[in-house]
C-alpha cells in the first residue's frame, strides 16, 4: 500500500495502535480489519521511513521515532474532532490566545471576563500569564496585556489603563506613618522596577528611603506579603480595590506617581484577526467606563 502523501486514515490507525499498543485492539476501535490496520501503518512507516512500533511478544512498544510523533498526532485529531463538532452544532468558536501580566489579571481582567462571555460567546479564550516579559515567538500568543512605558520593538502597542502606584499595608502598619519620612520603620516590598520607590517619593515631595524589602516579580503576590504584615507594598490601588475596600489594605498617603501604564500588544509581524480587534475594542471600553467611575463625584461630593 503505497501512499504519496498523509491521509487522516493512517493517522487514525497510528493513534488507535499507539494507544492500544495492538492492530487487533485498534481494529475493533475503528471498526476495521486488523489486516487493514497493519497494512495502514506499514504505509505510514514507508511514506515517513521510520519505524514506529517494536512488534514484541506483550504487544506493540512505540520506537524513538514513534514516541516523538504519538502525541502529536493525538493532540491534532482531538482538536480536528473538536472544531468539526462545533461547526455542526453551532457557531464555529474563534479561539484568543492572550498573554497578561499577573496583577492586571487578577485586579481587572477576571472580574470582567463574564461580560466577555456573555457578550461574544463565540469567542474560546485562553489566558497565559507571565511576569510582564511575554514572549510572542514562544508562547503563541495572539496578544499580550503589559506594564510599561509602551515602548516595544515590533509590536502595536494600544494603551488600556493607567495605573499610578502608591504605598500600600495593613492597617497595623498605616496607624504607624503620618509622614514619607515614617516608612524607613519598615521594609519597603520591590519589584524589578528599582526606579519606582524613588519616583514615589519625588512625587511625594519626600527625602529618599533605600527600598530593603524583599523583591518580587509580580504585583500580587508582594501585596500578598503586604497583607502578612511583611511591610509596606508599591502597587497600584486600582488593582487591589477589593482589599481596600473590605478594609485589609489601606493606602496611608495620598501621593501617587505615575510609572507606567497597562497596555495591550500585538506583534507587527502577525495578520490581525477581527476577534483580537473586538478583543481590544471591549478591553479598552470597560477600562474607560470604571475610570470614569472612579472620576465621577459622588453627591456628598466625596472622590
Amino acid at each position: 500500500m503505497a501512499v504519496t502523501e498523509i491521509s487522516l486514515n493512517l493517522l487514525r490507525a497510528f493513534d488507535a495502535a499507539a494507544r492500544q499498543a495492538s492492530f487487533t485492539e485498534a481494529a475493533k476501535e475503528l471498526f476495521v480489519t486488523q489486516a487493514a490496520v497493519s497494512h495502514q501503518i506499514k504505509a505510514l512507516e514507508t511514506w515517513l521511513g521510520k519505524s514506529l512500533f517494536h512488534r514484541t511478544s506483550r504487544g506493540l512498544v512505540l520506537t524513538d521515532e514513534g514516541l516523538l510523533l504519538a502525541p502529536t498526532v493525538a493532540d491534532a485529531l482531538a482538536r480536528i474532532e473538536e472544531v468539526i463538532d462545533r461547526v455542526r452544532h453551532g457557531v464555529a468558536r474563534e479561539v484568543l490566545t492572550v498573554g497578561v501580566v499577573g496583577t492586571f489579571a487578577v485586579g481587572f481582567l477576571m472580574r470582567h471576563l463574564p461580560d466577555f462571555r456573555r457578550r461574544y460567546p463565540h469567542v474560546e479564550l485562553r489566558l497565559l500569564t507571565n511576569n510582564n516579559k511575554p514572549d510572542p515567538s514562544t508562547d503563541s500568543l495572539d496578544l499580550s496585556i503589559r506594564f510599561g512605558d509602551g515602548a516595544w520593538r515590533s509590536v502595536d502597542a494600544v494603551r488600556v489603563m493607567d495605573a499610578p502606584m502608591t504605598p500600600l499595608c495593613v492597617p497595623a502598619i498605616a496607624q504607624t506613618l503620618e509622614r514619607p519620612a515614617d516608612l524607613a520603620r519598615w521594609p519597603l516590598l520591590r519589584s524589578y522596577r528599582a526606579q519606582d520607590w524613588p519616583a514615589w517619593f519625588a512625587a511625594a515631595g519626600a527625602a529618599p528611603i533605600v527600598a530593603r524589602g524583599a523583591q518580587f516579580d509580580t504585583s500580587t503576590i508582594m501585596v500578598q506579603a503586604a497583607l502578612l504584615g511583611e511591610g509596606v507594598a508599591l502597587a497600584p490601588p486600582a488593582m487591589f480595590e477589593a482589599e481596600l475596600v473590605d478594609g485589609r489594605l489601606v493606602q496611608p498617603f495620598d501621593a501617587e506617581v505615575d510609572v507606567g501604564a497597562y497596555w495591550l500588544t500585538r506583534p507587527l509581524a502577525r495578520v490581525g484577526r477581527e476577534v483580537e480587534r473586538v478583543f481590544a475594542k471591549w478591553l479598552v471600553e470597560r477600562a474607560e467606563t470604571l475610570a470614569g467611575l472612579h472620576t465621577s463625584p459622588s453627591p456628598s461630593g466625596e472622590r
